[in-house]
């Protein structure tokens, strides 16, 4: 483990020399919404290749850069591109930006992810604020020997999603009269599309959403104390919602059309981010 905190402090030092900043907000870009990185100025791109201990990105839609500049009057830094259990990578891979993030000194994780809805009064296109989430089915990026220099061994999860910043995003929807749903987010491995039968369980336990991302990234930045928002865009309809079957492709294109929509969310958000 103290080899594994060493990379991440190599990869922290490269970022801090190669830029100079220290942005306020780190944002996570889904599967099809990561042009919002085209609204950013004063940016400086690195390619994951460039940056020692990264892993890279093999999925369809995510380009594998980290783009420092400013969006909403903020200084961000976006993550074009992230990385998933089912692309073969160790839980301790995919939540490896997120620790570098926390080591630049950046507190605040804004969460962004293509996802099927489950929720029958949902439509492709929602974007939906994440009050919470099931993520029994990860397998959990804290298990193994804890590193206590970035957090308790025992981690409180009882409001992983920042209540008061729920609250400040679905005013900025109001104010950019965007409709805007809410609800629970739910955890699956893929990369195969979940069953009907697998869609009507998560809905009995109550989840709202389902993706393959998200909740390993949002339980290690609450291990370090940072503060966390999360977004969903529904992109598709989850299995046995519709009679049709799932593709990624769908994902990305719904992502597209819903691209102007959530830029503006997104960006009235990081300007009313305290």
């Amino acid at each position: 483990m103290s080899d594994y905190l060493n990379k991440l402090k190599q990869t922290a030092d490269f970022l801090r020399e190669k830029t100079k900043r220290t942005p306020f907000i780190a944002l996570v870009l889904g599967s099809g919404l990561g042009n919002i990185a085209n609204n950013m100025s004063n940016t400086l791109e690195i390619s994951y290749e460039e940056i020692p201990n990264f892993p890279r990105t093999t999925v369809k839609g995510h380009d594998g850069k980290l783009i420092f500049g400013e969006l909403g009057g903020k200084d961000i830094l976006a993550m074009k591109g992230r990385f998933h259990f089912y692309e073969g990578w160790d839980m301790a891979d995919v939540v490896f930006p997120i620790r570098v993030f926390k080591l630049l000194g950046i507190n605040n994780l804004f969460l962004t992810n293509a996802a099927g809805g489950i929720n029958t009064q949902f439509r492709p296109g929602d974007l939906m604020l994440i009050k919470d989430h099931i993520g029994f089915n990860a397998d959990n990026p804290l298990r193994g020997e804890n590193i206590d220099e970035l957090g308790p061994r025992f981690p409180d999860m009882s409001h992983v999603y920042d209540r008061d910043l729920v609250e400040i995003a679905a005013d900025c929807a109001i104010r950019l009269g965007l409709d805007i749903r809410r609800g629970i987010y739910s955890y699956t491995k893929g990369p195969s599309f979940e069953t009907p039968s697998e869609i009507r369980a998560l809905r009995a336990l109550g989840a709202d959403a389902v993706g393959m991302s998200t909740v390993p990234e949002a339980i290690i930045a609450r291990h370090m104390d940072m503060t966390v928002l999360g977004i969903s865009c529904i992109t598709n309809m989850a299995a046995g919602v519709l009679d049709t079957a799932l593709n990624h492709e769908e994902v990305i294109e719904t992502g597209k059309k819903a691209e102007k929509r959530f830029t503006a969310l997104v960006t009235e958000i990081i300007k009313s981010w305290d």
